[in-house]
């Protein structure tokens, strides 16, 4: 009951069919009761593409100037010295083909992010229907597949998001903390959506973005404006 009472609070604070700037937002969710833990502010981008179509896929990744509130564990497979770099540059877990059993058998998934060196593809490749529903394969469009192990580590640790369609051309993310304030929040949702602007397919016709809101992760949502 007392979620559904701080839910209903916080829906008071809004007002129906009102499109909101992106600050007053912010601080509409800064006057909204808080739970017992930090909540993560989410992003949820509707697309006016066709995620069917190869040449309308939106996918792609960057750094949240703030970072996102929260320390990702990366596995990386490599072998010799790339895995001693992985080590180094604060990799979690480094392993090659070992690993394979542990995440098929034991069902392993303490790890948020997986990095893999381009010649370790075809071992992690064996994971697919095991990685693939769970959005950890690793792609070279996401930097996630590189022999530059110290960098891809190193944006990921500092903040580093992949944006992604989901099945219904919508992208959901989380972009910070409550914690944060609106003027760090705000800095976040800018590069994001300045990511998923840039982004857009050369395939994709009409409007692009049909609709942007955003909502803490048990509060309401809102609609934000995008002029």
């Amino acid at each position: 009951m007392k979620a559904g009472k701080r839910f209903s609070e916080s829906q008071k604070l809004i007002e129906k069919n009102k499109v909101y700037p992106i600050h007053e937002a912010l601080e509409l969710i800064e006057k909204m009761p808080k739970a017992k833990f930090d909540e993560t502010v989410e992003l949820h981008v509707k697309l006016g593409v066709d995620s069917k179509h190869a040449d309308q896929q939106v996918r792609g990744t960057t750094v949240l100037p703030h970072g996102t509130g929260k320390t990702l564990k990366v596995l990386v497979f490599a072998k010799g010295p790339k895995a001693e770099e992985a080590l180094k540059a604060g990799a979690d877990f480094v392993g090659a083909e070992e690993l394979i059993p542990k995440i098929e058998k034991e069902n392993w998934f303490d790890y948020d992010v997986i990095v893999a060196t381009p010649d370790m593809m075809g071992v992690v490749g064996r994971l697919g229907k095991v990685l693939g529903p769970k959005g950890l394969m690793p792609n070279p469009k996401s930097g996630t597949v590189t022999m530059d192990v110290t960098k891809a580590i190193q944006e990921i640790k500092s903040g580093k998001v992949e944006y992604r369609l989901d099945k219904t051309n919508i992208i959901h993310l989380g972009f910070g903390k409550v914690s944060f304030g609106v003027e760090k929040l705000a800095e976040n949702y800018d590069a994001i959506m300045g990511a998923i602007i840039k982004a857009k397919p050369a395939a994709a016709k009409g409007q692009y973005i049909k609709s942007v809101s955003i909502s803490t992760t048990m509060g309401p949502g809102m609609y934000i404006d995008q002029k």
